[in-house]
């Protein structure tokens, strides 16, 4: 056995699993609150200077620019944030100076920091916040400094020949918490594996990353169904709402979801017990999500035999009235459960 092969073996045991994840966290995490620091761009200093032209004479002194502004913009990317993720301080460009025979500065650039539709910018030093609702929103954060006068603004009948000019205006500098409030009308919840990807991409025309391998997703999916929003939440685990595994970062954003898509593995060994330990996660996070309307799907239909699906099916029935067997395989299947978005969406 060469050192490759041994390799992998060792990844298929538990504890490489856990190392896989930590991995995964470090190098793919998905962020959804992050501070940082931003500053408008100051206002250049005006210019003392004469007329050099022959036979012209008074004040030539330009006024400084005004330093750029700093906007914030909401984009479709709900990873957006992750660019920030070493990255916490950014700063707008500079008015320049004034220049001699009357030159204004130039004014700084406007910088603009992307962040995800959903966003909440929480203003720690002004204690204001704004929430971006719509994908092209921009905000400004932070304005930048009035440029200084010139020579040039200070003649008059009594001053032929002024030398007073004015510093620019420093900009304005604020730190701001961004935290993404991830909405959506659907969220598809479940174990690792459970087929939420596949069913997410079979429905709309997202691009999720599917595989036979736990947390494939690492960061939520969007679709769109017509007029419904469907979130793919990664997968949760038992303990996930004291900390472990993927789903910590995400249990806060099933509470802005309005329905819940529970899938279930028809292969599961017991498909009850992971309806109930999903369950416990959520209650386990906060009670109110057990309050949702909630859909139980049990996926991966085509992988058993159907007289073993059938008391999967009873059994779950026990637990939630509301079970629908369903493969992306299964043509049928899909259209009904694309009959109760349909439904979903002329209640909305």
């Amino acid at each position: 056995m060469n050192m490759f092969s041994a390799y992998i073996l060792r990844l298929r045991s538990k504890v490489a699993e856990k190392h896989i994840v930590r991995f995964a966290l470090f190098f793919f995490m998905f962020i959804d609150d992050i501070t940082i620091k931003v500053k408008a761009g100051s206002g250049g200093k005006g210019a003392v200077a004469f007329n050099k032209n022959l036979m012209s004479l008074g004040p030539a002194g330009g006024s400084g620019g005004s330093g750029g502004n700093l906007y914030i913009e909401a984009v479709s990317d709900l990873a957006a944030l992750n660019r920030l993720r070493f990255k916490k301080e950014f700063h707008a460009e500079n008015g320049q100076d004034g220049r001699p025979q009357f030159s204004d500065g130039t004014t700084g650039k406007d910088p603009v920091i992307h962040v995800p539709v959903g966003t909440v910018i929480h203003d720690l030093t002004n204690g204001m916040d704004q929430e971006l609702v719509k994908i092209g929103e921009r905000v400004l954060a932070v304005k930048g400094g009035k440029g200084g006068r010139g020579n040039f603004q200070f003649r008059s009948s009594t001053n032929t020949t002024p030398k007073e000019f004015e510093y620019g205006v420093p900009g304005e500098q604020a730190t701001l918490r961004l935290e993404l409030k991830y909405i959506a009308d659907v969220g598809f919840i479940g174990l690792p594996n459970v087929g939420k990807s596949s069913l997410l991409n079979e429905l709309t025309n997202a691009k999720a990353k599917v595989a036979n391998y736990r947390f494939t997703t690492l960061e939520p999916n969007l679709g769109v169904f017509y007029d419904l929003i469907l979130a793919d939440i990664p997968g949760l685990i038992e303990g996930a709402s004291t900390g472990k595994g993927l789903g910590i970062k995400f249990l806060r954003h099933i509470e802005r979801t309005k329905v819940l898509f529970h899938f279930i593995a028809a292969d599961s060994e017991n498909p009850a017990a992971d309806y109930k330990t999903v369950r416990a996660e959520l209650a386990g996070h906060h009670k109110k999500l057990l309050q949702k309307p909630e859909y139980v799907f049990l996926t991966k239909t085509d992988a058993v035999d159907p007289k073993d699906l059938k008391k999967k099916i009873t059994v779950l029935k026990k637990l939630n009235k509301s079970v629908h067997p369903v493969s992306i395989y299964d043509f049928d299947s899909v259209e009904q459960m694309k009959k109760i978005l349909q439904g979903l969406e002329s209640a909305k």
